[in-house]
């Protein structure tokens, strides 16, 4: 049987608890019964993201191909849904799928992401291409980003007043008037839901991919968020003037993607809001909150 790493291993029963720990115990020969099922050969090192683990196959005809699994959340169910519309156009292939256990064989690609790529202005303009692909007509099912934004207003309004008002008021308020206004105004077009560079791997058949979507339906410029969030910007907030910085590379990323500039900086400043009110209820780092704390200050018009 295939080790799980360990690291990963902690982490999930930390955050999961004894459901974590029974997935965890159950791993390898959920692994070992899918390799056999859809005739796979490991051919490598098991690794791992946040929530689900990866390893390299081969199975027949196929492609090489990866195997992934992925802990069973309401957040991983779509994935497989959104790969499969997008067909291998900006994605990797899907090949295989088994839902009840939120299990994929996958089209592997090639090692690193486009955050290993150094030129900042390639780099988006890459984001922007890609999420302009990837913006189809959606199928009926997946989850509807207007339908979360009453949870939203009422989070971010419910945690301010918990935490005692921590962000201006301002600032709170151009979040809650995004939510309302952007909430029922939704195009029915399929959108990755956690674009950054680290979910964009190279390959031969294309020059990037992406993996690990939320297959989110509602607005393209939603996905603003997670770019303006990554790590590719988090240099440009020691620039002499930041704010400059920041919006230049936003506006790079909506010129490829072909998404109005304004919509963008609300749903990145929404956004923010909501993550540095997250963080601070559930104790992120300081810096992680005072970097969100500056993105929704920065864009709040």
């Amino acid at each position: 049987m295939l080790d799980i790493p360990e690291g990963f291993a902690s982490a999930t029963i930390a955050r999961e608890g004894e459901p974590g720990s029974r997935w965890i115990a159950a791993l390898p020969g959920l692994i070992e019964e899918l390799t056999r099922r859809w005739s796979c050969t490991p051919e490598g090192q098991v690794w791992h993201g946040q929530v689900g683990v990866v390893v390299p196959v081969r199975s027949g005809d196929l492609a090489p191909a990866v195997l992934k699994v992925s802990f069973p959340h309401p957040g991983n169910v779509h994935e497989p849904d959104a790969f499969e519309v997008w067909g291998g156009s900006g994605a990797v292939r899907l090949f295989r799928r088994d839902d009840a256990v939120f299990a994929m064989l996958l089209e592997r690609a090639g090692e690193g992401s486009l955050a290993g790529v150094e030129d900042f202005d390639a780099a988006v303009a890459a984001l922007g291409e890609l999420s302009r692909r990837l913006a189809v007509p959606a199928p009926e099912g997946l989850p509807r980003i207007a339908r979360q934004m009453p949870e939203w207003e009422h989070e971010i309004t419910t945690t301010a007043r918990e935490l005692g008002s921590p962000m201006p008021q301002r600032v709170l308020d151009a979040a809650v008037a995004t939510v309302r206004e952007f909430g029922g105004d939704q195009p029915n077009t399929l959108v990755h839901g956690d674009l950054h560079d680290s979910n964009v791997l190279p390959s031969q058949r294309e020059p990037w991919l992406v993996v690990d979507p939320k297959g989110y339906v509602g607005d393209p410029a939603y996905d603003a968020i997670t770019v303006v969030r990554s790590l590719r910007f988090l240099p440009l907030l020691n620039e002499p003037d930041p704010e400059r910085a920041v919006r230049r590379g936003l506006d790079l990323y909506c010129e490829g993607a072909g998404i109005d500039r304004t919509r963008a900086r609300r749903w990145v400043q929404a956004g923010a809001v909501r993550s540095a009110l997250w963080g601070r209820r559930y104790d992120e780092p300081s810096w992680a909150i005072e970097v969100t704390d500056r993105l929704a200050e920065m864009f709040t018009e």
